[in-house]
């Protein structure tokens, strides 16, 4: 096995190689961890980890080409120190799965590549170890991934956190709170299909286990105008979309809501009802699934739904004028829904939105609405209601997450983390009240966060010993101030503006601000600025210098939003609903409460000094997201998108605040560590203290004095080209030391390798002799026993079975069976057969019978009707022939054929004269006349019934085999036989003398045919036949050297043979 590491610039991976080729990937705590600083011999190509390490930190181009580097290699988290800045993929990247969480859990924070998990973890672990409330800032622009991101922290602790029962439920209740806020507060906008338009802020409470057990959750500014406008191209909110397209139809017709968008005033304003990265109705059922998980009933999601209902009811209320140009309502069926669903009168609500009325010295006056107005006050109801009802909602869900166990119980009485998921800094092309609050917003955690961040650096100088060097960095106090101030801050002004008597405009306001704050250096107005800027200045419009960069806001409705007014006669009519929730909403305190309501920019001031004050007794991380571009295309890295947000984010000022001092520091246990093998002295091990080891390793490595500085328990390095040169000295001595630890390696595994293979061969050789001598002894043994029982049955052979010759007996049994297995005859004709023993002659007989059966039947099995025929035919000759016929025993080992003459060698007229009748067999033969003996050459023709001699086309003579009486031939070796025939039949002249090579074969197929077999006659001298008319004819047969037939004197006809055979 060979040990192989490989150095993976997005982690720490080590890989085992065996000689297999087989690969084992270790990470985490399972593997040797390759720390962070593992990433930087590949800064060339996927740039550095930590923006602090570049070289250029002042450079924004720089700053952007790492960024530029990274997403391209799909690494979309850098830190700058422990900052993490996000890049939205617009992909899904397989680095959020179990095993990536456990490979973040528990380790310190640069031993692993920079992840939203190594933030959460790190903030658990301070939780856990130092007893501190802990808070993840996350922040962005739409679109950049901050609520995908508050989403990947609360799976991380639902995953890695202890578990129980409890513990589970709440989990539970905290993950699926997130998709029902993002139905009632998440919209689709030009820059994200699912944009938070509320900031939220979620404390995630854990007890001494670190188990969490609760949750609470502050919501911000909720974009409540977007009910009633959307620009084009976006949204209202989902749950609007997700209702009307999941909703059953029995609950749509309860709600008197029909499935098509575009029926309703309030979501057609976009132009925008479907989108095709949007299944709404599959939202539906998550939405459905997680308020039961969150503890709503079934009345109460009735009544929330009844809300949503009445929102969309609200926006197709319509008026028109009567005669005195008072507005009246036109669409009563719409009242008489928002009446029921509301549970108000419809009558109460119908006058309540045309009219409104005024308490002027104690009397109540009642004044008509005009059609403007009466749009305002259906619009501004609208609004109430759908704001009103995301708290509730909101403290609702807050309900649901209390935990009120026994060991804890009070809020407080455990630890806590909060996550900040709220808007980034927003410029646009038109920017209004709801972006000057949010950069307000932003200004007031930029301030924080600088203040934060010099303060960490400050004590971590100040715990190591190091004098602290202020750091020049813009103080953007001066915008809050701007902003909040009492009296002077635009807020005041326009609260201000909003409660004077008199005919107060949002351009008295903008004339007020240029007369309050004129000469601060970060306001301007088109009055204000020179000619130049005035060309990019509208009337209506002031421009602030905020820490990100200028931006322009319109005042128009800034007074209206500001006020954020429900008439009274409205209030009073949502006060006696009966729907639950909207009483919940709209308390009768409102009513007699004389104070006016405060406006929404001095709410959200004050809620946001109280989030300051929570986040500012918290220890803060941080998450930076960043939008690559405004298509939401994966890989497209937009330059110009970038640089305005890294600049919005305020992360150059960060970088800069982090790298004022030290650009590096580690712990001297760490650094000592990755580093020792550049110094004989300290390596490979170093005995003393971490702090002195360091200080050798820095001599000898020749740092210059400015370039660091010794702490307590760190050192710190300025530059990060000092970092880097370490670095690169580092890969340099890798290459000696790789080889000298393969050697090692090498020599310790062949070693090892070795011992192994002796210990074994050396167990082998003892277990093989002791199993040899075991066997040796037990064959021993054997062999007695065997002896001793088999001389003892000899003895006792010829007495009846037994025990003791019962084993003599069955072994001469056996041996003569396996002699007989092994000599059985071959076939039929093979007649050994092995001798039995005397005991076994009975048994022997019976089975020599059984075999011959066996193979006889098997052999009768094997024949062919052919060779049956054939067989048939030899066994006839052999009862005619054999032993008197001398040329008999050349005949027998040839086989019989069926016929002598093909149909082509038989006169066609021969075969037209015999018709149907079919030649079984046929052969030349040669005939001798009756008279003179004169030889002439015929064919004999065998048929079912006749025998037939023809001369080439004419048929010589007919002999049926009725007539034929039988058949004489010779004992000698010659080939003439006689056939007899009856001499009653006119039409015969006798007998017939022929002569044939094949005498045997014609002789058996002709009597076998004739079915005369026992009227052949082998004659022994002489053979008489008839020649006709009473006369008769004689053949002499003597023996000779050669055949010879000729008419003797005595007019026989004689016929010399030579004997073949001696008899």
């Amino acid at each position: 096995m060979e040990l192989q590491i490989e150095y993976i610039p997005t982690g720490e991976i080590i890989r085992v190689v065996s000689q297999t080729g087989e690969c084992k990937t270790a990470a985490g705590s399972d593997g040797i961890r390759l720390t962070m600083e593992s990433a930087l011999t590949a800064r060339d190509r996927v740039g550095v980890q930590d923006f602090v390490l570049l070289e250029n930190f002042t450079s924004e181009a720089a700053f952007i080409e790492n960024l530029r580097k990274r997403f391209k290699e799909n690494l979309i988290y850098t830190y700058i120190g422990s900052v993490l800045v996000s890049v939205n993929p617009y992909k899904d990247l397989e680095i959020y799965s179990r095993q990536h969480m456990e490979r973040y859990r528990g380790v310190s924070f640069y031993e692993v590549s920079p992840h939203l998990y190594a933030i959460a973890d790190n903030s658990y672990r301070s939780l856990r170890i130092e007893r501190k409330d802990q808070c993840i800032l996350i922040s962005g622009e739409s679109g950049a991934g901050k609520t995908e991101a508050t989403k990947k922290i609360l799976q991380y602790y639902a995953v890695t956190c202890p578990a129980s029962d409890q513990v589970e439920t709440v989990k539970d209740r905290l993950l699926q709170s997130n998709p029902v806020l993002e139905a009632f507060g998440n919209a689709k906008t030009l820059r994200n299909d699912n944009s938070s338009r509320f900031g939220k802020y979620m404390d995630v409470q854990f007890d001494y286990k670190g188990a969490p057990v609760g949750g609470h959750i502050l919501n911000y500014l909720l974009e409540k105008s977007r009910v009633v406008h959307q620009n084009h191209g976006e949204r209202n909110f989902h749950i609007f979309y997700q209702l009307l397209e999941g909703g059953e139809d029995d609950l749509l017709r309860r709600l008197g809501l029909e499935k098509n968008p575009q029926q309703y005033h309030y979501l057609v304003k976009g132009q925008c009802a479907r989108v095709s990265s949007i299944n709404d109705k599959n939202d539906w059922k998550v939405v459905r699934r997680a308020l039961s998980v969150i503890n709503f009933n079934d009345n109460e999601v009735e009544d929330l739904l009844s809300i949503v209902a009445s929102v969309l009811h609200l926006g197709n209320v319509q008026f028109a004028a009567n005669e005195q140009g008072n507005a009246q309502v036109t669409t009563e069926n719409q009242i008489k829904y928002l009446a029921r669903l509301l549970g108000v009168e419809g009558s109460v609500l119908r006058e309540a939105l045309i009219h409104k009325t005024i308490i002027a010295k104690g009397e109540e006056l009642v004044s008509p609405l005009n059609l403007e107005q009466a749009a305002y006050a259906r619009d501004a109801l609208a609004k109430a209601v759908y704001g009103r009802t995301f708290s509730w909602l909101v403290n609702k869900i807050n309900k649901s997450l209390a935990y009120k166990g026994a060991e804890c119980p009070g809020w407080r009485s455990a630890t806590v983390l909060g996550l900040l998921d709220i808007y980034g800094f927003e410029v646009f092309q038109h920017n209004s009240f709801e972006q000057f609050c949010i950069n307000y917003c932003n200004e007031k955690l930029q301030q924080l966060f600088i203040e934060l961040t010099l303060k960490s650096e400050q004590e971590e100088y100040e715990s190591e010993g190091i004098a602290w060097e202020p750091v020049q960095y813009f103080n953007n106090k001066i915008i809050c101030d701007l902003v909040e101030e009492k009296f002077k801050g635009i807020i005041s002004i326009l609260d201000e503006e909003c409660l004077r008597p008199g005919d107060a405009t949002d351009m008295t306001f903008l004339e007020k601000l240029e007369e309050t704050v004129k000469n601060h250096p970060h306001f301007l107005t088109h009055k204000l600025a020179d000619q130049k800027t005035r060309k990019s200045l509208g009337r209506e419009e002031f421009r602030l210098l905020h820490y990100a960069g200028e931006v322009t806001y319109s005042v128009t409705g800034f007074l209206d939003k500001n006020n954020d007014l429900l008439f009274r006669n409205l209030k009073e009519t949502m006060c006696s609903s009966e729907n639950p929730i909207i009483n919940n909403c709209f308390e009768r305190t409102e009513l007699t409460d004389k104070k006016r309501p405060e406006t929404a920019a001095t709410q959200f001031k004050n809620s946001l000094s109280k989030l300051m004050e929570i986040l500012m007794s918290k220890e803060p991380s941080y998450i930076r997201c960043i939008k690559p571009n405004d298509a939401k295309q994966a890989g497209r890295f937009d330059e110009v998108l970038i640089r305005h947000q890294v600049k919005y984010l305020g992360l150059m000022e960060n970088l800069r605040v982090r790298r004022a001092g030290f650009a590096y520091r580690r712990k001297y246990e760490i650094f000592l560590q990755r580093y020792k093998s550049l110094c004989s002295e300290t390596w490979p091990t170093w005995e003393g203290r971490p702090h002195d080891g360091v200080a050798v390793l820095v001599k000898h490595l020749g740092y210059k004095q400015e370039e660091y500085k010794m702490g307590r328990t760190k050192i710190f390095i300025r530059f990060p080209k000092t970092l880097f040169a370490t670095e690169d000295a580092l890969e340099i001595r890798k290459q000696s030391l790789a080889t000298k630890i393969q050697a090692t390696w090498r020599g310790f595994y062949w070693r090892q390798k070795f011992l192994h293979m002796k210990h074994s061969a050396i167990t082998i050789q003892s277990w093989w002799r002791g199993t040899q001598g075991r066997r040796k002894a037990a064959k021993k043994k054997w062999a007695v026993e065997t002896i001793r029982r088999f001389i003892k049955g000899f003895i006792y052979r010829n007495y009846p079975r037994c025990s003791e010759n019962e084993y003599f007996l069955d072994y001469i049994r056996y041996s003569f069976l396996m002699n007989l297995k092994r000599n059985l005859p071959k076939n039929v004709l093979d007649k050994s057969w092995p001798t039995p023993p005397p005991s076994l002659c009975e048994v022997s007989q019976l089975l020599r019978q059984l075999c011959m059966q066996n193979m006889v039947w098997s052999y009768c099995k094997r024949i062919s009707p052919e060779w049956k025929q054939q067989l048939d035919q030899k066994v006839v000759a052999s009862e005619m022939f054999k032993g008197k016929k001398d040329n008999y025993p050349q005949s027998v080992p040839r086989l019989f054929i069926n016929t002598r003459l093909g149909t082509e060698e038989i006169n066609p007229k021969v075969l037209q004269v015999l018709g149907n009748e079919t030649i079984k067999y046929a052969v030349p033969v040669v005939k001798y006349d009756r008279k003179g003996y004169k030889a002439r050459v015929r064919q004999l023709l065998l048929t079912q019934n006749s025998i037939f001699i023809v001369e080439e086309a004419k048929i010589k003579q007919r002999i049926d085999y009725a007539n034929l009486t039988g058949i004489s031939v010779s004992s000698l070796s010659d080939s003439l036989f006689v056939l007899h025939v009856r001499c009653e039949d006119n039409k015969q002249k006798g007998d017939v003398v022929l002569q044939s090579d094949h005498v045997i074969e014609t002789l058996t197929k002709t009597a076998m045919s004739a079915d005369r077999i026992e009227n052949v006659n082998v004659s022994q001298g002489s053979i008489k036949f008839t020649t006709g008319q009473g006369k008769e004819g004689i053949i002499d047969f003597t023996s000779g050297s050669e055949l010879l037939i000729a008419k003797a004197k005595n007019g026989h006809l004689a016929v010399v043979a030579p004997r073949l055979n001696s008899r």
